[in-house]
């Protein structure tokens, strides 16, 4: 039952909070979520050779993630990188990466726990520094491994920004549910184009020519997301 009296906290005499625009502007970073390369990691989740063929739209998710990784390393950006059950799944698709030397001096961090932040992951996040607050995430299954990732660091208190053209399942279905209780659980759905800009945030940024350059060329590749949405449209 709702009661029609005055509630037993509520006192006219009590103070009014003096930090008031500290409270809006904690609460607008949390809406927000800008991102820049010196507090950002990306989290390159099982894009591994079996998975491959099996994969919605999965020569896209490998397009996407050579933009990124290349970017990562314009950008100094860390980048983690995780295989689930190798022996299983196989390595991670070379093809992911524009420079094969990159790709192999990463760690890759096997595993069995879904989540990619596994006591190792975690370990070598916490290596990184104190700064690290914001989380680029792609890879496969959204709704396994991408989407159990993003719930472990919005857990704790990390923001989550998930690349949509970077990340599927086997089912489309599967993927699309997955995004919509990401989003609702706190994460920032974007686009691959969309937070590599965030991190230049200005065409004066020294990378900028370099990333631009990236992007450019993506654009000119198969994106089997942006035509599935051309489609509908002509429906």
């Amino acid at each position: 039952q709702h009661s029609t009296s005055t509630p037993l906290h509520h006192s006219k005499s009590q103070p009014r909070s003096s930090t008031p625009s500290l409270k809006m502007s904690v609460a607008a970073k949390h809406i927000i979520g800008k991102i820049s390369p010196a507090t950002s990691v990306m989290m390159f989740c099982d894009i591994q050779d079996r998975f491959r063929p099996l994969i919605h739209h999965g020569e896209t998710i490998i397009r996407t993630s050579r933009l990124l990784t290349s970017a990562s390393q314009e950008l100094n950006i860390p980048l983690v990188v995780t295989e689930q059950y190798p022996k299983v799944f196989g390595p991670t698709v070379s093809d992911c990466f524009e420079d094969k030397a990159y790709l192999e001096k990463l760690p890759k961090f096997e595993k069995k726990l879904f989540s990619m932040m596994t006591p190792q992951v975690q370990e070598h996040i916490n290596g990184m520094g104190d700064d690290k607050s914001s989380f680029i995430l792609f890879g496969i299954e959204t709704h396994v491994c991408v989407q159990q990732t993003a719930l472990d660091l919005l857990e704790r208190g990390k923001d989550v920004h998930i690349i949509v053209d970077g990340t599927s399942s086997q089912q489309p279905i599967d993927r699309d549910v997955a995004l919509q209780r990401l989003a609702n659980a706190g994460c920032f759905l974007t686009t691959a184009q969309s937070a590599l800009f965030m991190l230049c945030q200005s065409a004066e940024h020294p990378n900028f020519k370099a990333i631009s350059k990236l992007v450019v060329n993506h654009m000119k590749l198969p994106n089997g997301f942006n035509e599935d949405l051309l489609n509908k449209t002509k429906l």
